[in-house]
């Protein structure tokens, strides 16, 4: 028992090295690239700002459970019970969604078509704020490819004039710098590429999932009024919305 305690502690000991070293050689990989990294680090946090920001609006706050809202709307529509729709609607969670049916249900009183008037400039009001800041990742995946090319070819113009102007002794040092500084640069701006462009796609295919969602569900509320109006308790309608029936 005590030899596997040891060796536990030696896999640990292991562990801790190898990461120090990987930090190691990312320090000493970036300090190869020389100034064409800094163009890449910016894209680099910019990018994960909006990732992160963008997840937790697109995966948490702007997300609710469709089916289930409905069910619940559909039993105070189903009973003409206006005020408790529009209060069951107020009592969930504040997402795009919940605020189209809401407009949509305050604006019953006036008349089918305002109800589909005040959906629709909900759905437009609402939409610019899924899709806001998720196309910035597309260009910083491709301002990073092409900073890191352009470190590459700095690099290559270093290796270049060292082979034309430098002393044959200090060729092999300043070839090697080149070469370093074309290859890190060039990795390190696919590095950030890679994930920004995957995080571009995969965040663009929640937000329209979502903009979905709010079409499919103006559909159905826009049905469920219609079909059940005249079971709403109460229902002052403006005589404007009766001239126009």
């Amino acid at each position: 028992m005590n030899l596997g305690f040891v060796a536990n502690l030696s896999v640990l000991a292991n562990a801790g090295g190898s990461n120090e070293t990987f930090l190691q050689e990312l320090g000493r990989r970036w300090e190869s690239g020389q100034a064409g990294m800094y163009p890449i680090a910016v894209c680099l946090v910019i990018a994960l700002s909006i990732i992160i920001e963008r997840s937790i609006v697109l995966f948490g706050k702007a997300s609710i459970n469709k089916e289930g809202f409905l069910r619940g709307l559909k039993k105070h529509i189903y009973a003409g019970d206006l005020d408790k729709a529009i209060n069951y609607v107020a009592g969930q969670k504040s997402t795009p969604l919940t605020n189209v049916v809401k407009a949509g249900l305050m604006s019953v009183p006036k008349g089918q078509e305002e109800v589909q008037a005040a959906l629709d400039e909900a759905s437009l009001r609402e939409t610019p704020k899924l899709e806001a800041r998720t196309g910035y990742l597309a260009m910083l995946g491709n301002a990073a490819m092409l900073a890191g090319l352009l470190g590459t070819v700095n690099g290559l113009i270093t290796c270049f004039e060292a082979v034309a102007n430098v002393n044959p002794a200090d060729k092999a040092t300043i070839l090697a710098n080149g070469i370093s500084e074309a290859m890190n640069c060039t990795g390190f701006g696919l590095l950030t590429a890679i994930p920004a462009l995957v995080a571009f796609s995969v965040l663009m295919g929640r937000t329209q999932g979502i903009i979905n969602d709010i079409n499919e569900t103006s559909v159905s509320v826009l049905n469920l009024i219609v079909a059940n109006r005249d079971k709403f308790k109460n229902l002052n309608i403006p005589a404007s919305a009766h001239a126009e029936e």
